[in-house]
């Protein structure tokens, strides 16, 4: 086994340290979302947590690690009598990201249910992870139908595996950990609200510090086991403080003004429901037992909303993380009640923790990508070095509620919500035999397969003799998340009739849906004498605004270089995921200017589009009295349709759904 990086030879990361202990304390609290920019230490502080917990005592041979003095009464390996255990070391499960539904939840032996009626179960990782910490990497691309898994054993401190009337449940309460690179794409509202806590977290620019992080990295990664050697006393020390506050923390007072303290700031920042609140007193109880204290003081409630708010106040994607920390202290002052001293405003630290739920000062602030343009790009409301007259980017107008744009045919790319799909969930339209491992099953159809052959094999009883080569996998047809690539026209055509800021709010509105319906996303935008991916396809939507927002606009219109542009981002993109199927929206008033015969040569742009089959669809964004319809042509040139600017808005006459027409592939 591996020796995992001491916890307490972490350089710095204050928060994302205090926010583990206090988990480790109270598991009750509800785990930790980690977000940052990459190679920040998250994974290495978490993974070095599991050394800290306190050992566990089992049920010997219980694959369901069930509590020996509160047995499960429907543990699969039970019934188990009270008794004595054997303790082992706290465990940390890691969920892979690509991991299947079997993995996660454990499968049924389905050949043995159906033909001797025995619950063969083999437990999953949710099994694995009970009374323990479970790890999810990268928790952002988690599939859906695995975040929904996760959402019920949260839930339910329990995972149920059902396979066609035949069902194994088992106990499943762990602390649920996870890590994310917000420019990798957000995270599921449902899930997000899960997290108790979270922490945003930034490599420090001190360089003295980024010294002892190299330092101490390379030393370890010469000679682990002596490494961790040098800081077991450290690492005693906090494992023993971690046993202390679990001790304490059952007589730690939480008194009617803290709680009032907690009510009223969860008001004040109107975070939806009621959990922040539950999660808040949790929270500030253990940072009191932490810090050797039975009586909770404003200084806890402070620590906690700092942790436990930011990631419930975002009401879209585009909303920064983050809490007003001068209004947080208002609220407490305004509700103290008891003549409390103002709360310290760099926060309790609790000895090892410090921070005030916020990144240090010298990283990027409430969660941006970094996405801004450089020097030169864009973005100075100047001349450009090309001639092109270059214009102040305009604000994007409020975004709304789109028409559902979807490509036509069936798919089977990365599951989603927007175009219909082959997926593993969903409704079931048929029967086919299993390629690899059973994992849902048709019993009508295996049955049927079954049935003609029970006299030839001896059926003698009322049981089924059903055989591997009679299973059936139910196929099913669910929706898939697409590949939508913007081609945005910036020139100034668009600018000079002031209608960027629609444009704008349009493309922001396309982006909010593309988010909801799990969707990767890509920008192209042309303009002067040129065209720039000026986001290459990612599933971060927030990073696609935020380039959005900072857009210039002016110069000549050279749509064909934009439409070429954007059919090599889809040739390279066909490459690294065949399967997922794009959507190309154009948003333009149809007009091609600059070099020699621009329509001309936009036009044979736009038909290698058709040729390759890709559903695409025009935003027009032509205006006034006198309208020549050059989008609708440049739609007819892509083989597929063109919509205004009015007709996107999903209240419009229009209708509600539209499916994008074009000569997209179809799978057979």
């Amino acid at each position: 086994m591996s020796t995992p990086f001491p916890f307490t030879a972490v350089v710095g990361q204050d928060d994302l340290r205090l926010a583990l202990l206090l988990n480790a304390v109270s598991p009750a609290v509800g785990g930790v979302l980690v977000r940052g920019e990459k190679g920040t230490a998250k994974s290495t502080a978490v993974r070095a947590l599991s050394v800290l917990l306190p050992a566990v005592s089992v049920v010997s041979g219980c694959r369901f690690s069930c509590d020996p003095a509160r047995p499960d009464a429907g543990c699969p390996d039970g019934p188990h009598e009270p008794g004595a255990g054997v303790e082992r070391p706290a465990r940390m499960v890691e969920l892979p990201v690509g991991a299947s539904e079997d993995r996660l939840v454990g499968a049924l032996d389905i050949e043995r249910a159906l033909s001797e009626g025995v619950k063969s179960f083999e437990p999953g990782l949710l099994a694995d992870a009970h009374r323990g910490i479970l790890y999810v990497d990268e928790v952002n691309l988690l599939h859906d139908h695995l975040v929904d898994l996760l959402l019920d054993a949260a839930a339910m401190g329990a995972s149920y595996v059902e396979r066609e009337g035949v069902s194994v449940r088992h106990a499943s309460k762990f602390l649920l950990v996870g890590t994310m690179n917000p420019e990798e794409g957000e995270l599921r509202p449902q899930l997000l609200d899960r997290f108790g806590l979270t922490v945003e977290v930034a490599a420090s620019r001190e360089p003295d510090q980024r010294v002892e992080v190299v330092r101490r990295r390379l030393a370890y990664d010469d000679d682990p086991a002596g490494f961790a050697g040098r800081w077991a006393d450290e690492e005693a020390s906090v494992r023993a403080r971690i046993v202390a506050a679990r001790t304490l923390l059952p007589s730690v007072l939480l008194g009617d003004g803290a709680l009032r303290q907690i009510a009223a700031t969860c008001a004040a920042f109107e975070v939806d429901g009621m959990r922040a609140d539950i999660v808040m007193a949790r929270t500030a109880t253990a940072l009191a037992a932490w810090a050797g204290r039975t009586e909770v003081l404003a200084e806890d409630v402070r620590q906690a909303a700092l942790l436990a708010l930011p990631h419930r106040r975002r009401r879209n994607p585009f909303d920064a993380p983050g809490l007003d920390e001068d209004k947080l202290d208002q609220t407490l002052e305004e509700n103290s009640g008891d003549g409390d001293e103002d709360p310290d405003p760099d926060g309790p630290g609790g000895g090892d923790g410090g921070g005030g739920g916020q990144p240090p000062s010298e990283g990027p602030e409430g969660g941006d990508t970094g996405a801004r343009p450089e020097a030169g790009d864009s973005g100075e409301p100047q001349t450009s070095g090309g001639g092109a007259g270059e214009r102040q980017p305009a604000p994007a107008a409020e975004p709304f509620r789109t028409k559902v744009l979807s490509v036509p045919g069936l798919g089977e790319g990365a599951a989603g919500r927007r175009s219909r799909a082959r997926t593993e969930h969903g409704r079931t339209t048929g029967a086919r035999r299993p390629r690899g491992t059973l994992t849902k099953l048709h019993l009508a159809a295996t049955v049927q397969a079954a049935a003609p052959h029970q006299r030839a094999r001896g059926r003698s009883g009322r049981g089924l003799v059903v055989r591997r080569d009679d299973l059936r996998q139910a196929t099913r047809e669910g929706r898939e998340g697409n590949l939508v690539l913007f081609v945005v026209d910036a020139s100034g055509s668009m600018a000079a009739r002031q209608r960027m800021g629609a444009v704008k709010g349009a493309v922001l509105s396309l982006l909010l849906d593309a988010y909801q319906r799990r969707d990767k996303v890509g920008l192209v935008t042309f303009r002067g004498s040129a065209a720039e991916v000026a986001l290459p396809p990612t599933s971060s939507v927030d990073a696609a605004a935020v380039r959005l927002e900072s857009l210039p606009t002016g110069g000549r219109t050279p749509l064909a270089a934009g439409l070429l542009r954007a059919h090599e981002v889809l040739r390279v993109e066909r490459l690294r995921d065949p399967a997922r199927r794009a959507l190309v929206v154009v948003v333009t008033d149809g007009r091609a200017t600059g070099g020699p015969e621009p329509v001309a040569l936009a036009g044979r742009a736009a038909r290698l589009f058709a040729a390759d089959g890709v559903a695409s669809v025009v935003v027009d964004c032509e205006s006034g009295p006198v309208r020549l319809g050059l989008a609708g042509q440049l739609a007819g040139e892509l083989g597929g349709t063109a919509v205004t600017l009015d007709e996107l808005r999903a209240d419009s006459i229009a209708g509600l759904v539209r499916d994008v027409q074009g000569t997209s592939r179809r799978a057979a």
